[in-house]
């Protein structure tokens, strides 16, 4: 029975999110979580069953000491933005590195979380590392690794929905590259079920599974949503193709996490939805929570920290 689990990339959004589902779902489970910077794991110390431990996953010495006992091994790791090199050492040499620790301390079961979109001749350093990191575990070794292509995820932490809200929140309108790009977002609890309901079902090895949401939207509608559920919409004015690298360009340069990077609109040429030629959620028998439901917990003036900002602007 599966009792000890690597969480790799487990104080990241999805991580967290797992971790808190996973102690919620399987309480006698024990979750070893890895970072670099322990203070990134404070959000996690008070779950049961978790232990935080200060550790480099990509020395190799250090992943298969980590490794050691467990049952299975989620990998989670990923980076949206960095040069080519950096893209190489976190979807394609870590992945390879974490199959050859599992193959040399006895783990059989692995998950790894890449992305919708990936392929060898994709437009982006992002979606081309992502297929040959996939490409690199399934030629690894023996271990059979289960694949979660997910859409952008969403929820009460993400990067995502929440940036077009603080965006508008500030911006009388919102010049938008890439406003015509589809996506079909995909909740992230749904994504821990995902992940569970494969851990728990050895049938799930080898097989590579989409995780999207029940709607396909354009960019521009996503911050137009955002907007609404936020109480700040304002009007997106999509860019033309010039236009749009040019600010890409532009707020790549600037410092601190970029917003967008000529990279990030490369992978937007690539439709974020599911292809339907593979496995999804519902074959695991989970039903996707739909956008609208569930942005309103975290965007909506009343609540969460939002709910605080009427008495900000009279201090």
């Amino acid at each position: 029975m599966m009792r000890r689990i690597v969480v790799l990339g487990g104080t990241g959004f999805v991580g967290q999110a797992l971790c808190e589902y996973l102690v919620s779902e399987r309480p006698g489970w024990r979750l070893r979580v890895p970072t670099r910077r322990p203070r990134f794991g404070l959000p996690l110390q008070s779950l049961p069953g978790v232990d935080i431990l200060t550790a480099n996953v990509h020395d190799p010495d250090s992943l298969r000491q980590l490794l050691l006992r467990a049952d299975a091994v989620v990998n989670l790791v990923a980076i949206l933005n960095g040069s080519a090199a950096d893209f190489q050492r976190a979807h394609v040499e870590l992945p390879t590195r974490v199959a050859q620790a599992c193959a040399d301390v006895g783990v059989s079961r692995l998950v790894h979380v890449s992305a919708i979109g990936v392929s060898a001749d994709a437009p982006s350093h992002y979606l081309r590392s992502k297929a040959a990191g996939e490409a690199a575990l399934r030629a690894a070794g023996p271990i059979a690794p289960t694949i979660l292509r997910p859409s952008v995820i969403f929820g009460a932490n993400d990067r995502f929905m929440n940036l077009f809200a603080q965006l508008q929140a500030v911006a009388p309108v919102v010049p938008l590259a890439g406003a015509d790009a589809k996506m079909q977002p995909v909740w992230v609890d749904d994504v821990a079920r995902a992940i569970l309901r494969v851990l728990d079902d050895p049938q799930q090895a080898g097989l590579t599974i989409e995780c999207c949401g029940p709607r396909v939207y354009t960019l521009a509608d996503l911050v137009r949503l955002a907007g609404a559920a936020s109480g700040h919409p304002r009007p997106v004015l999509g860019l033309p193709p010039a236009m749009a690298r040019l600010q890409a360009t532009l707020l790549g340069l600037m410092p601190g996490e970029p917003l967008m990077t000529r990279d990030n609109l490369d992978s937007l040429q690539v439709p974020n939805v599911a292809s339907g030629e593979l496995p999804g959620l519902g074959d695991l028998g989970i039903q996707p929570t739909g956008l609208e439901a569930v942005i309103p917990t975290y965007l909506s003036p009343s609540h969460g920290d939002a709910r605080l900002d009427r008495w900000r602007a009279h201090r």
